[in-house]
Protein backbone atom coordinates (compact mmCIF):
# COMPACT_ATOMS: atom_id res chain seq x y z
CA UNK A 1 0.00 0.00 0.00
CA UNK A 2 1.28 3.49 -0.82
CA UNK A 3 2.70 5.73 1.89
CA UNK A 4 0.09 8.54 1.45
CA UNK A 5 -2.77 6.17 2.39
CA UNK A 6 -0.99 5.13 5.58
CA UNK A 7 -0.28 8.81 6.32
CA UNK A 8 -3.99 9.64 6.02
CA UNK A 9 -5.07 6.75 8.24
CA UNK A 10 -2.51 7.86 10.84
CA UNK A 11 -3.85 11.41 10.69
CA UNK A 12 -7.39 10.16 11.27
CA UNK A 13 -6.23 8.03 14.22
CA UNK A 14 -4.40 11.02 15.74
CA UNK A 15 -7.67 12.94 15.70
CA UNK A 16 -9.35 10.13 17.63
CA UNK A 17 -9.31 10.31 21.39
CA UNK A 18 -7.13 7.28 22.27
CA UNK A 19 -9.01 6.85 25.53
CA UNK A 20 -12.25 6.59 23.55
CA UNK A 21 -10.96 3.78 21.34
CA UNK A 22 -12.66 0.41 21.81
CA UNK A 23 -10.89 -1.51 24.58
CA UNK A 24 -11.05 -4.75 22.66
CA UNK A 25 -7.61 -6.20 21.86
CA UNK A 26 -7.06 -9.29 19.75
CA UNK A 27 -4.14 -11.54 18.88
CA UNK A 28 -2.97 -12.71 15.45
CA UNK A 29 -3.28 -16.51 15.30
CA UNK A 30 -2.17 -16.98 11.68
CA UNK A 31 -1.01 -14.86 8.76
CA UNK A 32 -0.32 -15.56 5.08
CA UNK A 33 -0.90 -14.10 1.60
CA UNK A 34 -1.73 -10.70 3.08
CA UNK A 35 -4.55 -12.13 5.25
CA UNK A 36 -4.34 -12.19 9.05
CA UNK A 37 -6.64 -14.28 11.28
CA UNK A 38 -7.30 -12.62 14.63
CA UNK A 39 -8.82 -13.93 17.86
CA UNK A 40 -10.44 -11.82 20.57
CA UNK A 41 -12.22 -9.09 18.58
CA UNK A 42 -15.72 -10.36 19.38
CA UNK A 43 -17.47 -6.99 18.87
CA UNK A 44 -15.67 -6.06 15.65
CA UNK A 45 -17.66 -4.72 12.70
CA UNK A 46 -17.44 -5.56 9.01
CA UNK A 47 -15.23 -3.05 7.11
CA UNK A 48 -13.75 -1.72 10.40
CA UNK A 49 -10.12 -0.63 10.50
CA UNK A 50 -7.82 -2.38 13.00
CA UNK A 51 -4.29 -1.41 14.08
CA UNK A 52 -1.40 -3.87 14.61
CA UNK A 53 1.17 -3.21 17.36
CA UNK A 54 4.37 -1.64 16.03
CA UNK A 55 6.98 -2.86 18.53
CA UNK A 56 7.63 -4.94 21.61
CA UNK A 57 7.06 -3.35 24.98
CA UNK A 58 5.18 -0.41 23.49
CA UNK A 59 1.63 0.33 24.61
CA UNK A 60 -0.81 -0.63 21.89
CA UNK A 61 -2.66 2.69 22.18
CA UNK A 62 0.64 4.50 21.46
CA UNK A 63 1.63 2.13 18.67
CA UNK A 64 -1.49 3.19 16.72
CA UNK A 65 0.06 6.65 16.39
CA UNK A 66 3.60 5.44 15.80
CA UNK A 67 5.55 5.86 12.56
CA UNK A 68 5.52 2.09 12.02
CA UNK A 69 1.75 1.78 12.44
CA UNK A 70 0.20 -0.96 10.34
CA UNK A 71 -3.50 -1.19 9.58
CA UNK A 72 -5.90 -3.84 8.38
CA UNK A 73 -9.48 -4.05 7.16
CA UNK A 74 -11.93 -6.58 8.62
CA UNK A 75 -13.60 -8.52 5.80
CA UNK A 76 -14.63 -11.83 7.43
CA UNK A 77 -16.57 -12.20 10.69
CA UNK A 78 -16.34 -15.82 11.83
CA UNK A 79 -17.44 -17.69 14.95
CA UNK A 80 -14.25 -17.27 17.01
CA UNK A 81 -12.03 -15.15 14.77
CA UNK A 82 -12.06 -12.31 12.27
CA UNK A 83 -10.09 -12.28 9.02
CA UNK A 84 -8.33 -9.07 8.12
CA UNK A 85 -6.75 -7.85 4.89
CA UNK A 86 -3.43 -6.20 5.80
CA UNK A 87 -3.17 -2.74 4.23
CA UNK A 88 0.58 -2.49 3.86
CA UNK A 89 3.59 -4.73 4.37
CA UNK A 90 1.96 -8.00 5.38
CA UNK A 91 5.36 -9.57 6.13
CA UNK A 92 5.56 -7.24 9.18
CA UNK A 93 2.60 -9.06 10.76
CA UNK A 94 3.61 -12.04 12.93
CA UNK A 95 1.70 -14.67 14.88
CA UNK A 96 1.08 -13.55 18.46
CA UNK A 97 1.03 -9.85 17.52
CA UNK A 98 -1.58 -7.77 19.32
CA UNK A 99 -4.30 -5.94 17.38
CA UNK A 100 -6.67 -3.19 18.48
CA UNK A 101 -9.94 -2.01 17.02
CA UNK A 102 -10.04 1.64 15.90
CA UNK A 103 -13.84 1.85 15.99
CA UNK A 104 -13.68 3.53 12.57
CA UNK A 105 -15.25 2.10 9.41
CA UNK A 106 -13.31 2.52 6.19
CA UNK A 107 -14.23 5.83 4.57
CA UNK A 108 -13.06 8.18 1.82
CA UNK A 109 -12.45 11.94 2.34
CA UNK A 110 -14.61 14.12 0.08
CA UNK A 111 -15.05 17.78 -0.74
CA UNK A 112 -15.51 20.17 -3.65
CA UNK A 113 -11.72 20.15 -4.15
CA UNK A 114 -11.76 16.51 -5.28
CA UNK A 115 -13.30 17.53 -8.64
CA UNK A 116 -10.67 17.79 -11.36
CA UNK A 117 -8.25 15.49 -9.52
CA UNK A 118 -6.89 11.95 -9.84
CA UNK A 119 -7.09 9.99 -6.57
CA UNK A 120 -6.45 6.44 -5.40
CA UNK A 121 -8.91 4.10 -3.68
CA UNK A 122 -8.84 5.99 -0.37
CA UNK A 123 -9.08 9.50 -1.81
CA UNK A 124 -5.35 10.34 -1.76
CA UNK A 125 -4.20 12.54 -4.68
CA UNK A 126 -1.85 10.78 -7.11
CA UNK A 127 -1.67 13.48 -9.79
CA UNK A 128 1.15 15.49 -8.19
CA UNK A 129 -1.05 18.60 -7.76
CA UNK A 130 -0.80 18.74 -3.97
CA UNK A 131 -3.22 17.99 -1.13
CA UNK A 132 -7.01 18.08 -1.52
CA UNK A 133 -9.14 20.18 0.85
CA UNK A 134 -11.95 17.93 2.11
CA UNK A 135 -15.14 18.60 4.10
CA UNK A 136 -16.07 15.19 5.48
CA UNK A 137 -15.57 11.44 5.22
CA UNK A 138 -18.08 9.27 3.37
CA UNK A 139 -18.31 5.56 4.28
CA UNK A 140 -17.19 3.32 1.44
CA UNK A 141 -19.96 0.77 2.16
CA UNK A 142 -23.45 2.12 2.71
CA UNK A 143 -27.07 1.01 2.37
CA UNK A 144 -28.67 2.40 -0.82
CA UNK A 145 -31.61 4.81 -0.68
CA UNK A 146 -35.04 3.15 -0.46
CA UNK A 147 -37.84 3.35 -3.00
CA UNK A 148 -39.69 6.10 -1.09
CA UNK A 149 -36.60 8.32 -1.18
CA UNK A 150 -36.37 8.14 -4.98
CA UNK A 151 -38.24 9.79 -7.82
CA UNK A 152 -38.80 8.62 -11.39
CA UNK A 153 -36.05 8.99 -13.99
CA UNK A 154 -37.25 11.73 -16.35
CA UNK A 155 -34.24 13.86 -17.32
CA UNK A 156 -31.71 12.81 -19.97
CA UNK A 157 -27.97 12.33 -19.73
CA UNK A 158 -26.87 13.19 -23.25
CA UNK A 159 -23.97 11.01 -24.36
CA UNK A 160 -23.30 13.01 -27.52
CA UNK A 161 -23.54 9.76 -29.50
CA UNK A 162 -26.43 9.91 -31.99
CA UNK A 163 -27.15 6.17 -31.97
CA UNK A 164 -27.46 6.10 -28.16
CA UNK A 165 -29.31 9.39 -27.56
CA UNK A 166 -31.88 8.57 -30.25
CA UNK A 167 -32.45 4.81 -29.71
CA UNK A 168 -31.12 3.91 -26.23
CA UNK A 169 -31.66 7.06 -24.13
CA UNK A 170 -30.02 7.25 -20.71
CA UNK A 171 -31.73 9.11 -17.87
CA UNK A 172 -30.29 10.81 -14.80
CA UNK A 173 -30.35 8.18 -12.06
CA UNK A 174 -30.30 5.21 -14.47
CA UNK A 175 -27.80 2.30 -14.61
CA UNK A 176 -26.90 1.53 -18.22
CA UNK A 177 -24.44 -1.29 -18.89
CA UNK A 178 -21.85 -0.95 -21.67
CA UNK A 179 -20.92 -4.48 -22.75
CA UNK A 180 -18.79 -6.00 -25.50
CA UNK A 181 -15.56 -7.77 -26.34
CA UNK A 182 -12.14 -6.25 -25.77
CA UNK A 183 -11.32 -3.42 -28.18
CA UNK A 184 -14.87 -2.63 -29.35
CA UNK A 185 -15.00 0.95 -28.03
CA UNK A 186 -16.61 0.54 -24.57
CA UNK A 187 -14.35 3.03 -22.80
CA UNK A 188 -14.67 5.43 -25.77
CA UNK A 189 -18.46 5.64 -25.25
CA UNK A 190 -17.95 6.39 -21.53
CA UNK A 191 -15.28 9.05 -22.21
CA UNK A 192 -17.36 10.66 -24.99
CA UNK A 193 -20.28 10.86 -22.53
CA UNK A 194 -18.06 12.68 -20.02
CA UNK A 195 -16.72 15.05 -22.72
CA UNK A 196 -20.26 15.77 -23.96
CA UNK A 197 -21.33 17.15 -20.56
CA UNK A 198 -19.43 20.37 -21.36
CA UNK A 199 -22.33 21.24 -23.72
CA UNK A 200 -24.78 21.19 -20.80
CA UNK A 201 -25.58 24.52 -19.07
CA UNK A 202 -23.22 24.96 -16.09
CA UNK A 203 -26.00 24.78 -13.50
CA UNK A 204 -27.25 21.44 -14.93
CA UNK A 205 -23.85 19.95 -15.79
CA UNK A 206 -23.24 16.65 -13.98
CA UNK A 207 -20.05 15.97 -12.05
CA UNK A 208 -18.33 12.98 -13.66
CA UNK A 209 -16.37 10.22 -11.91
CA UNK A 210 -14.27 7.74 -13.86
CA UNK A 211 -13.21 4.66 -11.85
CA UNK A 212 -10.31 2.76 -13.44
CA UNK A 213 -10.28 -0.75 -11.93
CA UNK A 214 -6.97 -2.55 -12.51
CA UNK A 215 -6.19 -0.59 -15.68
CA UNK A 216 -2.70 0.06 -17.02
CA UNK A 217 -1.36 3.33 -15.67
CA UNK A 218 -0.60 4.41 -19.26
CA UNK A 219 -4.30 3.99 -20.20
CA UNK A 220 -5.43 6.06 -17.20
CA UNK A 221 -2.87 8.77 -18.06
CA UNK A 222 -4.08 8.77 -21.68
CA UNK A 223 -7.71 9.18 -20.55
CA UNK A 224 -6.72 12.03 -18.24
CA UNK A 225 -4.90 13.76 -21.14
CA UNK A 226 -7.96 13.35 -23.41
CA UNK A 227 -10.29 14.83 -20.79
CA UNK A 228 -7.89 17.70 -20.12
CA UNK A 229 -7.52 18.46 -23.86
CA UNK A 230 -11.32 18.48 -24.25
CA UNK A 231 -11.81 20.77 -21.23
CA UNK A 232 -13.69 18.02 -19.36
CA UNK A 233 -11.25 17.38 -16.50
CA UNK A 234 -12.49 20.45 -14.63
CA UNK A 235 -15.75 18.65 -13.74
CA UNK A 236 -14.31 15.09 -13.55
CA UNK A 237 -12.69 13.03 -10.79
CA UNK A 238 -10.63 9.97 -11.70
CA UNK A 239 -10.35 7.16 -9.13
CA UNK A 240 -7.42 5.08 -10.39
CA UNK A 241 -6.11 1.66 -9.44
CA UNK A 242 -3.54 -0.20 -11.50
CA UNK A 243 -3.23 -3.93 -12.20
CA UNK A 244 -0.14 -3.98 -9.95
CA UNK A 245 -2.09 -3.04 -6.81
CA UNK A 246 -3.38 -5.50 -4.23
CA UNK A 247 -6.78 -7.08 -4.91
CA UNK A 248 -8.46 -5.42 -1.83
CA UNK A 249 -7.72 -1.99 -3.33
CA UNK A 250 -9.21 -3.00 -6.69
CA UNK A 251 -12.24 -4.39 -4.83
CA UNK A 252 -12.71 -1.11 -2.91
CA UNK A 253 -12.17 1.30 -5.87
CA UNK A 254 -15.75 1.39 -7.29
CA UNK A 255 -17.19 1.73 -3.77
CA UNK A 256 -14.87 4.71 -3.18
CA UNK A 257 -16.05 6.22 -6.48
CA UNK A 258 -19.73 5.90 -5.61
CA UNK A 259 -19.10 7.29 -2.09
CA UNK A 260 -17.60 10.42 -3.71
CA UNK A 261 -20.67 10.55 -5.98
CA UNK A 262 -23.07 10.32 -3.02
CA UNK A 263 -21.45 13.38 -1.44
CA UNK A 264 -22.44 15.48 -4.47
CA UNK A 265 -25.81 13.74 -4.95
CA UNK A 266 -26.81 14.71 -1.40
CA UNK A 267 -26.10 18.35 -2.30
CA UNK A 268 -28.73 18.11 -5.05
CA UNK A 269 -26.21 17.72 -7.88
CA UNK A 270 -26.18 15.21 -10.72
CA UNK A 271 -23.32 12.73 -11.04
CA UNK A 272 -22.25 10.37 -13.84
CA UNK A 273 -20.00 7.51 -12.70
CA UNK A 274 -18.19 5.08 -15.00
CA UNK A 275 -16.93 1.73 -13.64
CA UNK A 276 -14.20 0.53 -16.03
CA UNK A 277 -14.58 -2.37 -15.73
CA UNK A 278 -16.59 -4.65 -13.44
CA UNK A 279 -15.14 -7.82 -15.01
CA UNK A 280 -11.76 -6.94 -13.46
CA UNK A 281 -13.56 -5.98 -10.26
CA UNK A 282 -15.16 -9.45 -10.06
CA UNK A 283 -11.77 -11.12 -10.64
CA UNK A 284 -10.16 -9.02 -7.86
CA UNK A 285 -13.02 -9.93 -5.50
CA UNK A 286 -12.66 -13.63 -6.39
CA UNK A 287 -8.92 -13.49 -5.67
CA UNK A 288 -9.47 -11.77 -2.33
CA UNK A 289 -12.34 -14.11 -1.38
CA UNK A 290 -10.31 -17.25 -2.09
CA UNK A 291 -7.51 -15.91 0.12
CA UNK A 292 -10.12 -15.27 2.83
CA UNK A 293 -11.16 -18.97 2.46
CA UNK A 294 -14.69 -18.12 1.36
CA UNK A 295 -16.27 -21.10 -0.41
CA UNK A 296 -15.95 -20.86 -4.21
CA UNK A 297 -19.04 -21.33 -6.39
CA UNK A 298 -19.59 -21.13 -10.13
CA UNK A 299 -16.34 -20.40 -12.04
CA UNK A 300 -14.65 -20.17 -8.60
CA UNK A 301 -16.47 -16.87 -7.87
CA UNK A 302 -17.83 -16.63 -4.32
CA UNK A 303 -21.58 -17.04 -3.85
CA UNK A 304 -22.13 -13.35 -3.07
CA UNK A 305 -20.63 -12.02 -6.32
CA UNK A 306 -24.13 -10.97 -7.48
CA UNK A 307 -24.70 -9.12 -4.20
CA UNK A 308 -21.31 -7.39 -4.60
CA UNK A 309 -22.38 -5.69 -7.83
CA UNK A 310 -26.03 -5.20 -6.88
CA UNK A 311 -25.21 -3.31 -3.66
CA UNK A 312 -22.75 -1.17 -5.65
CA UNK A 313 -25.12 -0.33 -8.52
CA UNK A 314 -28.21 0.09 -6.30
CA UNK A 315 -26.54 3.21 -4.91
CA UNK A 316 -27.27 4.91 -8.23
CA UNK A 317 -30.51 6.82 -7.79
CA UNK A 318 -32.57 9.86 -8.68
CA UNK A 319 -33.49 11.33 -5.30
CA UNK A 320 -36.88 12.82 -4.51
CA UNK A 321 -37.34 16.61 -4.45
CA UNK A 322 -37.53 16.50 -0.63
CA UNK A 323 -33.98 15.11 -0.55
CA UNK A 324 -32.66 17.67 -3.02
CA UNK A 325 -33.35 15.90 -6.32
CA UNK A 326 -29.72 14.90 -6.92
CA UNK A 327 -28.81 11.80 -8.90
CA UNK A 328 -26.09 9.27 -9.67
CA UNK A 329 -26.12 7.75 -13.17
CA UNK A 330 -23.97 4.61 -13.38
CA UNK A 331 -22.31 3.38 -16.56
CA UNK A 332 -20.74 0.04 -15.62
CA UNK A 333 -18.56 -1.64 -18.26
CA UNK A 334 -18.31 -5.42 -18.74
CA UNK A 335 -15.90 -7.19 -21.05
CA UNK A 336 -17.22 -10.32 -22.76
CA UNK A 337 -15.31 -13.22 -24.32
CA UNK A 338 -16.21 -13.84 -27.97
CA UNK A 339 -19.48 -11.92 -27.53
CA UNK A 340 -20.79 -14.35 -24.90
CA UNK A 341 -23.36 -12.28 -23.00
CA UNK A 342 -24.70 -15.43 -21.32
CA UNK A 343 -21.56 -15.90 -19.16
CA UNK A 344 -21.82 -15.62 -15.35
CA UNK A 345 -20.70 -12.03 -14.64
CA UNK A 346 -22.34 -10.45 -17.76
CA UNK A 347 -25.75 -12.03 -16.96
CA UNK A 348 -25.46 -10.89 -13.35
CA UNK A 349 -24.81 -7.27 -14.26
CA UNK A 350 -27.39 -7.28 -17.11
CA UNK A 351 -30.06 -8.34 -14.56
CA UNK A 352 -29.02 -5.56 -12.14
CA UNK A 353 -28.94 -2.69 -14.64
CA UNK A 354 -31.72 -0.79 -16.45
CA UNK A 355 -30.59 -1.72 -19.94
CA UNK A 356 -27.44 -2.40 -21.92
CA UNK A 357 -25.46 -1.01 -24.83
CA UNK A 358 -24.06 -4.04 -26.64
CA UNK A 359 -21.04 -3.44 -28.89
CA UNK A 360 -20.32 -6.03 -31.57
CA UNK A 361 -16.86 -6.98 -32.86
CA UNK A 362 -18.07 -7.68 -36.43
CA UNK A 363 -19.67 -4.23 -36.74
CA UNK A 364 -16.55 -2.61 -35.29
CA UNK A 365 -14.35 -4.39 -37.84
CA UNK A 366 -16.67 -3.24 -40.66
CA UNK A 367 -15.96 0.36 -39.64
CA UNK A 368 -19.39 0.94 -38.08
CA UNK A 369 -18.45 2.89 -34.96
CA UNK A 370 -19.93 2.99 -32.40
CA UNK A 371 -20.41 -0.74 -33.12
CA UNK A 372 -23.90 -0.78 -31.64
CA UNK A 373 -26.05 -3.91 -31.96
CA UNK A 374 -29.51 -2.33 -32.15
CA UNK A 375 -31.29 -5.68 -31.61
CA UNK A 376 -29.74 -6.57 -28.22
CA UNK A 377 -29.18 -3.01 -26.92
CA UNK A 378 -32.05 -1.55 -24.91
CA UNK A 379 -32.88 1.12 -22.36
CA UNK A 380 -35.56 0.13 -19.86
CA UNK A 381 -36.23 3.79 -19.06
CA UNK A 382 -36.85 4.58 -22.73
CA UNK A 383 -38.32 7.78 -24.10
CA UNK A 384 -39.24 9.13 -20.66
CA UNK A 385 -35.56 10.10 -20.44
CA UNK A 386 -35.58 11.96 -23.78
CA UNK A 387 -36.22 15.61 -24.54
CA UNK A 388 -39.44 16.28 -26.47
CA UNK A 389 -37.38 17.31 -29.50
CA UNK A 390 -35.43 14.03 -29.62
CA UNK A 391 -38.57 11.97 -28.92
CA UNK A 392 -40.23 13.55 -31.96
CA UNK A 393 -37.48 12.60 -34.43
CA UNK A 394 -36.09 9.34 -32.99
CA UNK A 395 -39.11 7.05 -33.47
CA UNK A 396 -38.43 6.26 -37.13
CA UNK A 397 -34.72 5.54 -36.88
CA UNK A 398 -34.79 2.29 -34.86
CA UNK A 399 -37.48 0.81 -37.13
CA UNK A 400 -35.51 1.72 -40.28
CA UNK A 401 -32.33 0.15 -38.91
CA UNK A 402 -34.07 -3.03 -37.70
CA UNK A 403 -35.68 -3.51 -41.13
CA UNK A 404 -32.35 -2.83 -42.85
CA UNK A 405 -30.51 -5.47 -40.76
CA UNK A 406 -33.22 -8.02 -41.67
CA UNK A 407 -33.09 -7.16 -45.39
CA UNK A 408 -29.28 -7.10 -45.35
CA UNK A 409 -29.26 -10.75 -44.25
CA UNK A 410 -31.88 -11.57 -46.89
CA UNK A 411 -29.85 -9.79 -49.62
CA UNK A 412 -27.09 -12.41 -49.43
CA UNK A 413 -29.46 -15.04 -50.87
CA UNK A 414 -31.57 -12.94 -53.27
CA UNK A 415 -30.20 -12.09 -56.70
CA UNK A 416 -33.09 -9.90 -57.84
CA UNK A 417 -34.75 -7.37 -55.53
CA UNK A 418 -37.93 -5.37 -56.12
CA UNK A 419 -37.87 -1.55 -56.16
CA UNK A 420 -39.38 -1.12 -52.68
CA UNK A 421 -36.79 -3.43 -51.08
CA UNK A 422 -33.96 -1.60 -52.86
CA UNK A 423 -35.27 1.72 -51.47
CA UNK A 424 -35.40 0.35 -47.92
CA UNK A 425 -31.87 -1.02 -48.19
CA UNK A 426 -30.61 2.30 -49.57
CA UNK A 427 -32.36 4.20 -46.76
CA UNK A 428 -30.93 1.81 -44.14
CA UNK A 429 -27.39 2.28 -45.49
CA UNK A 430 -27.77 6.04 -45.19
CA UNK A 431 -28.93 5.76 -41.57
CA UNK A 432 -25.94 3.52 -40.80
CA UNK A 433 -23.61 6.17 -42.27
CA UNK A 434 -25.43 8.95 -40.41
CA UNK A 435 -24.96 7.20 -37.05
CA UNK A 436 -21.21 6.72 -37.49
CA UNK A 437 -19.17 9.00 -35.24
CA UNK A 438 -15.49 9.68 -34.78
CA UNK A 439 -13.80 8.98 -31.44
CA UNK A 440 -13.93 11.78 -28.83
CA UNK A 441 -16.19 13.95 -31.01
CA UNK A 442 -19.56 13.89 -29.25
CA UNK A 443 -22.38 15.94 -30.79
CA UNK A 444 -24.64 18.21 -28.70
CA UNK A 445 -28.26 17.04 -28.69
CA UNK A 446 -29.66 20.04 -30.60
CA UNK A 447 -27.37 19.21 -33.55
CA UNK A 448 -28.41 15.54 -33.31
CA UNK A 449 -32.10 16.53 -33.49
CA UNK A 450 -31.58 18.64 -36.63
CA UNK A 451 -29.41 15.94 -38.25
CA UNK A 452 -31.92 13.11 -37.62
CA UNK A 453 -34.90 15.27 -38.60
CA UNK A 454 -33.18 16.09 -41.89
CA UNK A 455 -32.48 12.38 -42.54
CA UNK A 456 -36.11 11.47 -41.81
CA UNK A 457 -37.40 14.16 -44.16
CA UNK A 458 -35.44 13.56 -47.32
CA UNK A 459 -32.18 15.52 -47.05
CA UNK A 460 -30.24 12.47 -48.26
CA UNK A 461 -32.74 11.33 -50.91
CA UNK A 462 -31.03 10.85 -54.31
CA UNK A 463 -27.59 11.06 -52.69
CA UNK A 464 -25.12 8.21 -52.37
CA UNK A 465 -24.60 6.65 -48.89
CA UNK A 466 -20.86 7.40 -49.26
CA UNK A 467 -21.44 11.19 -49.07
CA UNK A 468 -23.90 11.15 -46.12
CA UNK A 469 -21.24 11.98 -43.48
CA UNK A 470 -19.84 14.87 -45.53
CA UNK A 471 -23.34 16.19 -46.25
CA UNK A 472 -24.24 16.10 -42.57
CA UNK A 473 -21.12 18.07 -41.61
CA UNK A 474 -21.77 20.70 -44.29
CA UNK A 475 -25.51 20.96 -43.51
CA UNK A 476 -24.87 21.49 -39.77
CA UNK A 477 -22.12 24.03 -40.58
CA UNK A 478 -24.55 25.82 -42.91
CA UNK A 479 -27.15 26.08 -40.11
CA UNK A 480 -24.56 27.15 -37.49
CA UNK A 481 -23.34 29.85 -39.87
CA UNK A 482 -26.58 31.18 -41.41
CA UNK A 483 -29.53 29.90 -39.30
CA UNK A 484 -28.05 29.67 -35.80
CA UNK A 485 -31.43 30.55 -34.21
CA UNK A 486 -32.59 26.98 -35.06
CA UNK A 487 -29.92 25.49 -32.75
CA UNK A 488 -30.51 28.14 -30.07
CA UNK A 489 -34.27 27.56 -29.98
CA UNK A 490 -33.93 23.76 -29.69
CA UNK A 491 -31.18 24.05 -27.04
CA UNK A 492 -33.18 26.36 -24.77
CA UNK A 493 -36.72 25.06 -25.38
CA UNK A 494 -35.77 21.37 -25.89
CA UNK A 495 -38.80 21.08 -28.20
CA UNK A 496 -39.32 20.88 -31.94
CA UNK A 497 -42.02 23.50 -32.50
CA UNK A 498 -43.86 24.07 -35.80
CA UNK A 499 -41.89 27.29 -36.25
CA UNK A 500 -38.53 25.46 -35.89
CA UNK A 501 -39.68 22.65 -38.21
CA UNK A 502 -40.59 25.23 -40.88
CA UNK A 503 -37.16 26.87 -40.52
CA UNK A 504 -35.35 23.50 -40.83
CA UNK A 505 -37.41 22.64 -43.94
CA UNK A 506 -36.47 25.98 -45.52
CA UNK A 507 -32.81 25.42 -44.60
CA UNK A 508 -32.94 21.95 -46.22
CA UNK A 509 -34.38 23.38 -49.44
CA UNK A 510 -31.73 26.13 -49.56
CA UNK A 511 -28.96 23.62 -48.83
CA UNK A 512 -30.12 21.28 -51.62
CA UNK A 513 -30.13 24.15 -54.12
CA UNK A 514 -26.63 25.28 -53.11
CA UNK A 515 -25.17 21.74 -53.05
CA UNK A 516 -26.38 20.02 -56.21
CA UNK A 517 -22.98 18.21 -56.34
CA UNK A 518 -24.26 15.70 -53.71
CA UNK A 519 -27.42 14.73 -55.60
CA UNK A 520 -25.99 12.70 -58.46
CA UNK A 521 -27.94 9.46 -57.99
CA UNK A 522 -30.72 8.96 -60.54
CA UNK A 523 -34.24 8.78 -59.18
Amino acid sequence: MSTPIIARIKKEIENLNTAALPEEIGVVVSVGDGIAEIEGLTDAQMMEMVAFESGEGEKLADSIKSEKALFGLILNLEEDTVKVVVLGESNMVKEGMRVRRTGKLLSVPVGAGIVGRVVNTLGEPIDGKGAIATDKDMPIERVAYGVMDRSSVNEPIHTGIKAIDSMIPIGRGQRELIIGDRGTGKTTIAIDTIINQKYEPKEKRPICIYVAIGQKRSKTASIMAKLEAAGALEYTTIVATSAAEASPLLFLAPFAGVAIGEYFMEQGKDVVIVFDDLSKHAVAYRQMSLLLRRPPGREAYPGDIFYLHSRLLERSAKLSAELGGGSITALPIIETQEGDVSAYIPTNVISITDGQIFLETDLFNKGIRPALNVGISVSRVGSSAQTKAMKKVAGKIRLELAQFRELEAFMQFASDLDEDTKKRIDSGRKYVELLKQRQNEPMPFYKQVVSIYAANNGLFDNASPTVVSQMEVEFLSFIARDRKEIFDTIETGRELTDDVVAKINTAMTDFKEANAKFYTVAK
